[in-house]
């Protein structure tokens, strides 16, 4: 089932708009962020192919079945209350039947929680950039000779450094292993012996050994960090892959303001944490922001990035303390969602539009 399926067919029940323009904090460039919910007919609600979500490719227009939008309402899931209390002039089309849902019988203490961690994977986002930004990984690959030393002196010096006053190939050089002692081998070289080399080729994830001849002098210990080359074949995969598909527009704003962090995820923490705030304070959830001109400045970048994480600290005791004196409920009353589940589906397929 496709999103045209939905509006040919009138399954769709909740239509806003949401994201930026719902939250008053869009600029000229935002997109327009769809979401809602839609009702699935009663003979493929009850058969074997349950549809929880349907979204487009982009992931900007989503819409969520019934029951999975009630499901997600009954532990606070902060997307799905901002849509249930998504602002008057944001919302495209919302079925009377909805209006049973009393948005503070679905408020709890679990917000703390659920609006708190999504605000801390925000600051996770923002930090992990903030490490890409300012760690870059080379395009070039590095191969496991870059991570191989040799005993020197009274210490040690790169393979490669070792290899190239040598004037010496590493395809001329064999390895064994040394007993007890992990990931050191000495080294071997001689020209047609016909040794293994180092590595195999380019691409090889650990040393090659040889068959060394006997007689020959081992010359010198070698050490393989195998650890830091793990280390470093995982970084370099995940950042080529962030490289590959990030969002450029997003990642020139981080550039344009110098400040080395997604400003949008720290917006978004502030957002989370604010909102959390006031449910605890006030119980109830305020969508359209009125910290808006505070939240712009984050977005743009006015902020230094250790300032934002010491004020992200303090809203983050200021949302715990809040919720230790709130009147809210520890959690939703799950018998409460529960029949209002089964009362407003009943109606919709009682009425006869959806079958």
């Amino acid at each position: 089932m496709t999103i045209e399926d939905l509006k040919e067919r009138n399954l769709i029940v909740l239509e806003c708009i949401s994201g930026s323009r719902a939250y008053g904090l869009h600029t000229p460039e935002s997109d327009t962020d769809i979401k809602g919910v839609f009702v699935l007919p009663r003979n493929e609600y009850y058969g074997l192919n349950y549809i929880p979500q349907i979204s487009n490719e982009s992931n900007d227009i989503v819409y969520f079945e019934f029951g999975r939008f009630m499901e997600l309402l009954s532990v606070n899931n902060p997307n799905i209350l901002e849509l249930l209390n998504t602002p008057e002039d944001s919302i495209l089309f919302r079925h009377p039947y909805l209006q049973d849902i009393n948005p503070k019988l679905i408020l709890s203490k679990l917000c703390e929680k659920t609006f708190g961690k999504f605000a801390l994977s925000q600051i996770k986002k923002a930090r992990g950039l903030n490490k890409k930004i300012l760690n870059p990984v080379g395009k070039v690959r590095k191969s496991v000779l870059d991570f191989c030393y040799v005993n020197h002196l009274h210490g040690s010096r790169a393979l490669l450094s070792y290899l190239n006053d040598q004037n010496w190939r590493q395809e001329d050089c064999g390895l064994v292993k040394i007993p007890h002692m992990a990931d050191v081998y000495g080294l071997y070289h001689g020209p047609g012996l016909k040794y293994k080399g180092i590595i195999q080729n380019d691409q090889s994830n650990t040393v090659s050994l040889s068959a060394i001849p006997k007689g020959e002098q081992q010359l010198c210990l070698l050490y393989f960090n195998k650890d830091g080359y793990s280390s470093y074949c995982k970084e370099y995969k995940e950042y080529w892959a962030w490289v590959e598909k990030r969002n450029e527009t997003r990642f020139q704003n981080t550039q344009s303001h110098g400040k080395n962090y997604d400003a949008k995820n720290m917006m978004h923490t502030f957002r989370l944490l604010e909102m959390a705030i006031e449910i605890a304070r006030d119980s109830k959830i305020q969508v359209r922001r009125l910290d808006r001109e505070f939240l712009l400045n984050v977005k743009s970048g006015n902020f230094e990035y250790d300032e934002l994480l010491d004020l992200a600290q303090a809203k983050q005791l200021e949302m715990e303390a809040a919720f230790q004196t709130s009147d809210l409920p520890e959690r939703p009353d799950d018998a409460i969602i529960q029949h209002l589940t089964y009362t407003i589906r009943k109606k919709f397929y009682d009425d006869g539009q959806l079958g």
